[in-house]
C-alpha cells in the first residue's frame, strides 16, 4: 500500500484521551490552513442518531457538514463492547482488508489523513486481528497517547514494545492529564518516562476541569504537518 500522509493515533488504554488530542490536532492543521481528512474506522456505542460520541468531536474538529459525518466512521455499533462482539451481535463480520482499503480511500494528495483506532494497540479488531494489525497494513506512524496516572510508565512501555515487535513506526508520545496530579508518582513520571524512550515526548496536555475546544499549548507547538508528510522508521 502506498504511504499515506497521515497519522494515526492510538493510546495505551482506553480513556486516555485520543479523541481530544486527535480533534486538537485537526483544528491545529484547519487554522494554518492545511487540508485534512479525519477517521475512525469502527465505533461501538452509538446514539439515538447513530453516531459515536467521538465521530461527532473528530467531525466537527475537522469542520465537516453533518451530511459528511458518516464518512467519518463507516462501521458502527449500538453496543459498546469490543469491535468483532458488537459486530457479530449485528450479523457482521469485520474484514481486515475491508478496513483498511476503506481507511485508505480516505487519503487524498496534499492532504493529511488522521486516523484513530479503538483503545489500545492490542485491543481487538476483527475476529482474529487488532488495532497494530490495522496499523501495519495501513504503514502509518503512531502517535501515542498515555494518561498520566499512576501505571502510565508500564501502560506506555508496553505499547512502545508492541510497537517495536511489530515494527510499527511511532512518531511520538502525548501525555494527557485526564484528572489533575495529585500523587508524587503522577508528578514525577513523565520526567521517568522521558529518560526511558527512545522516541520523542512530543506534548504533556494539562487537566482541564471544564475541557473546551481552544488548543492546549504543548499541542499547537508541534508541527503536525511535518509529522503527517515525513517517513518515519520502525522501532529498532
Amino acid at each position: 500500500m502506498k504511504r499515506i500522509a497521515g497519522l494515526f493515533f492510538t493510546g495505551t488504554d482506553t480513556s486516555v484521551g485520543k479523541t481530544f488530542v486527535m480533534a486538537a490536532v485537526a483544528r491545529t492543521l484547519r487554522n494554518q490552513g492545511r487540508r485534512l481528512r479525519v477517521c475512525k474506522p469502527v465505533a461501538t456505542g452509538v446514539d439515538g442518531e447513530g453516531f459515536n460520541e467521538d465521530t461527532r468531536e473528530l467531525a466537527e474538529a475537522a469542520g465537516l457538514p453533518g451530511s459528511q459525518w458518516r464518512q467519518v466512521t463507516p462501521w458502527v455499533f449500538p453496543d459498546a463492547v469490543a469491535p468483532p462482539v458488537a459486530a457479530q451481535r449485528q450479523g457482521v463480520v469485520l474484514n481486515l482488508g475491508e478496513l483498511a482499503e476503506a481507511v485508505a480511500g480516505l487519503a487524498e494528495a496534499d492532504s493529511a489523513l488522521l486516523v484513530e483506532g479503538v483503545g489500545g494497540l492490542l485491543c481487538p479488531l476483527t475476529q482474529s486481528h487488532t488495532v497494530a494489525d490495522l496499523v501495519a497494513a495501513l504503514g502509518m506512524p503512531l502517535i501515542v497517547v498515555a494518561r498520566r496516572s499512576l501505571g502510565t510508565l508500564n501502560h506506555t512501555l508496553l505499547t512502545l514494545a508492541v510497537a517495536r515487535q511489530r515494527r510499527l513506526p511511532v512518531a511520538g508520545i502525548v501525555v494527557n492529564e485526564t484528572t489533575a496530579p495529585w500523587s508524587l508518582a503522577e508528578e514525577t513520571n513523565v520526567e521517568e518516562l522521558r529518560r526511558r524512550i527512545d522516541v520523542p515526548l512530543l506534548a504533556v496536555v494539562p487537566f482541564q476541569d471544564r475541557p473546551t475546544r481552544e488548543i492546549p499549548s504543548d499541542l499547537a507547538r508541534v508541527d503536525w504537518w511535518q509529522m503527517c508528510t515525513m517517513i518515519p522508521g520502525p522501532l529498532a
